[in-house]
This record gives structure tokens, sequence and C-alpha cells, in this order.
């Protein structure tokens, strides 16, 4: 799908009464993706690993008159199927359903040729990037199937698309990542009111990308608040019937 969704105007109920998790929802895209969504009527369940972060952006929310959001720390790196299914489990407790989930959270790991990367670090990254939206996205299908429509992003790049040389563990879960979408949207559309779509941010003024490219002026890039036409389109009901597609927030001229 080609089209640009960077002058997308969201209704302000868009959102109204849904219930959406964000993973990374500390800072970056993640922070004004949670933002975005309660201003816009979800109560917003923010996932991180930085309990000090996510309080922040608790506080945010609160004092722009949205709906009450929710707090769900959690560590990709250390967290095991047992500790999705519990989350499972609390969720279900205190909401009952989820509509959505924007999977923003990862790790960008080292710039390193693959022959010289650590070992340890490579299955870091695979856990975080890859299996942690995986056995989340499983564990919390029979919330998503309990909405009428339910969303699930995941976040993608464009090294994911193609590799690209010293983007090692980085680039495969990325790439892991794009396939992963696909075969969720194709497996739940058949049978469920589930899309699944990725969405590749771009170039955007975040801490990672900070990282990434550590001589690139900052101020050159947009901020994550100005990227979320699509994050909204997708989450909201505009988009049902949009299902296995990867889209890019900051579409080419």
């Amino acid at each position: 799908m080609s089209k640009d969704f960077s002058n997308y105007q969201a209704p302000a109920d868009l959102l109204k009464d849904k219930v959406i998790m964000v993973t990374g929802a500390g800072d970056g895209i993640g922070r004004a993706a949670a933002i975005a969504y309660a201003q816009r009527g979800a109560t917003v369940i923010l996932l991180g690993r930085t309990v000090k972060k996510l309080e922040a952006v608790y506080d945010e929310i609160e004092a722009l008159g949205a709906p009450q959001p929710a707090i769900y720390p959690i560590d990709f790196s250390g967290a095991s199927e047992d500790n999705y299914n519990e989350m499972a489990a609390t969720l279900q407790k205190e909401f009952g359903r989820l509509d959505g989930i924007l999977h923003n959270a990862s790790e960008l790991g080292p710039r390193t040729p693959l022959s010289q990367y650590p070992a340890e670090i490579w299955e870091r990254m695979l856990k975080v990037n890859t299996t942690a939206p995986f056995l989340m996205t499983k564990a919390l299908m029979p919330l998503l199937q309990a909405a009428s429509h339910a969303s699930v992003i995941f976040t993608g790049s464009s090294v994911g698309y193609k590799g690209r040389a010293y983007w090692g563990a980085y680039a495969v879960s990325k790439a892991a990542v794009e396939n992963m979408m696909q075969i969720f949207a194709a497996e739940l559309s058949e049978t469920t009111n589930i899309r699944v779509n990725s969405i590749n941010p771009g170039a955007t003024r975040t801490n990672m990308r900070a990282s990434a490219y550590p001589g690139e002026d900052p101020r050159t890039l947009k901020k994550p608040e100005e990227i979320l036409g699509v994050y909204l389109y997708l989450m909201g009901d505009e988009s049902v019937g949009t299902s296995g597609e990867q889209l890019l927030a900051q579409p080419k001229k």
C-alpha cells in the first residue's frame, strides 16, 4: 500500500473506549504514540523496562485529561513465556479485552560485521526484537479476539526489507518481524477480526537514530509527533480490512 498518511487527520474520538497497549512507551515514538492514542480516547497500557520513564508519560497523559492509563513494567531481554501468560491473565482481569498493540520497543545493537558479531548480543537482540513481540502477541491473542476489531502493529525497518552491511542482528531481527507480521496477517484474516500490519518509521529524531548515526544533525529529522498519521490510521477503525501491509510513516516524495 503506497498511500501517504502523513497528513491524516484523526477524529478526536477515533479511539474512544478502546484499550491499547504500547511497548517501549517511555520515550521516542512509543511515548508520542501513547499520548496521541490517549488524546483520542484510548485507555493506554504503557509497557517498558524503565518505570521512571513510564511514570513520566503516565503523568503527561493524566495532565491532558485523557483516560487514565496503566503501567506494565517488563524487561523483554529476561522475560519468559510464563511472564507473557501472566501479563495476559492480569490484563484479562483488568480490562477483559485488548483493541490494539503497538509493538514499538526494540534495540539497535552494535554496528559490527556479522563475522565479528558477539553471540550473546545476537541472542539478546533476537529475543528483544523478535521473540518478545511473538510471545506477547501469542499470549494476548484471546484478548485481541475479544475485541470487535483489533489492530496489531509491528515496527519494521528498511534494513528489514533488504539487508545492509554492518546492521547485524538488528536487520536480521527486523526481517523476521516483517515475515512474522505477514504470517500472522494471513492466518488471522481467515478466522478473526484481527488485522496485522507493520510500520517503517523512517529517519526520526530518536535516541536510537542518534546511536545509529552519531554524526547526523537531529534537527534535519522529523520529531516522533510529526510521523504519527499512519500510527493513528492503523489503530482506528478506518483501517478495518487493511492487513498484511508494510506501511511507511514517511513515504518518499
